[in-house]
């Protein structure tokens, strides 16, 4: 789990953004306001966390922070947002297209190129902002949002470097299953794009859309998966669960998510770095081995030992490890 005063400084963050206040200060002096930009039509909502030291007549370099499939920006990405704002960068994290405080109508509908289309509505957002260095803007996502941080930042040349935290292929795991976990065949796909044809028909003419649960709402038997089990214990517990953080999702759009691949111009990264970081126990580290080795250099892929893929949400001494390399990876090329 995340350090105590950690915890209660992004505790007390969230008590003054619901308040309404903008820029208090957290525990470690760190500022937070909340913010608003666009992605066409859909207002986003983000948190901005500025150091310690902040000096408004500065320009600073800015790192945007992209949230997991069902997650919200008060999660792990205001985590990480926080403590590299401790390090000395501007950053943002927010709530994707259709979730959480942001616009975006159906609800719950996880589309990967708009998600992708948000992290560049943010790297535009910071670009215009008077005190960010808009020559030294980088790119972070944590799970899904680290495979859709990938593809934005690919062809998004404004994103000096990038990096993924527990990356997670989500077009391959709708393709292919997530391996060792549960697996998909091509006749399971036929049938599911069948049945997906069938009720986007339904709802089209009116009848009610079809909301499902990406976790069990009981948690799963000691016999599940073990990464069912983890994803339950940190999103529908007291540790990392948020109540904007519903679980629903929209299921016509797994449609989007099979059409996705999110390693495909990867190699137009370089010259600019990519960043792996995943947990040695993880059972999607291979979705970050596999962009690693389809990316040009400068890349790195760094292995936390021990770690399994939720850990490195919030539980130390994994986040401290993780964060203190970001910052590292981060100053070397945005500084």
């Amino acid at each position: 789990m995340i350090k105590p005063h950690k915890l209660a400084s992004l505790l007390l963050g969230g008590l003054l953004l619901a308040a309404g206040l903008c820029g208090g200060a957290d525990a470690s002096g760190v500022t937070v306001e909340k913010v608003q930009f666009k992605n066409n039509d859909i207002t986003l909502v983000g948190n901005l966390y500025r150091p310690a030291d902040f000096d408004n007549s500065k320009k600073y370099p800015a790192i945007s922070v992209a949230h997991p499939w069902g997650g919200v920006k008060e999660q792990t990405a205001g985590i990480y947002a926080e403590q590299l704002a401790e390090k000395g960068f501007i950053t943002l994290a927010y709530d994707a297209s259709h979730y959480g405080e942001s616009g975006g109508e159906p609800r719950y509908y996880e589309n990967p190129s708009e998600r992708v289309e948000d992290i560049r509505c943010a790297i535009d957002y910071l670009s215009n902002r008077p005190d960010v260095d808009a020559d030294h803007i980088g790119a972070l996502g944590i799970c899904a949002g680290g495979g859709y941080t990938i593809a934005a930042a690919s062809t998004d040349a404004r994103v000096k470097a990038a990096a993924g935290i527990s990356t997670y292929d989500i077009g391959d795991a709708a393709r292919s299953g997530l391996k060792d976990v549960w697996p998909t065949t091509p006749d399971g796909i036929r049938a599911t794009l069948q049945d997906i044809g069938e009720q986007r028909t339904k709802e089209a003419r009116g009848e009610t859309p079809r909301i499902t649960k990406l976790l069990p709402t009981e948690r799963p038997g000691a016999d599940a998966p073990q990464f069912l089990q983890d994803a339950y214990e940190y999103y529908n517990t007291k540790r990392g669960g948020h109540k904007n953080a519903t679980g629903n999702f929209r299921y016509v759009s797994t449609l989007r998510q099979l059409e996705f691949y999110p390693f495909g111009m990867i190699e137009f990264m370089s010259p600019r770095p990519l960043l792996l970081i995943a947990g040695s126990k993880a059972q999607t580290l291979y979705f970050s081995e596999r962009a690693y080795e389809l990316a040009k250099d400068p890349k790195e892929l760094y292995i936390i030992d021990g770690a399994k893929h939720f850990d490195l949400y919030d539980k130390e001494p994994y986040v401290t490890e993780a964060v203190d390399k970001l910052a590292d990876f981060f100053h070397t090329y945005l500084t």
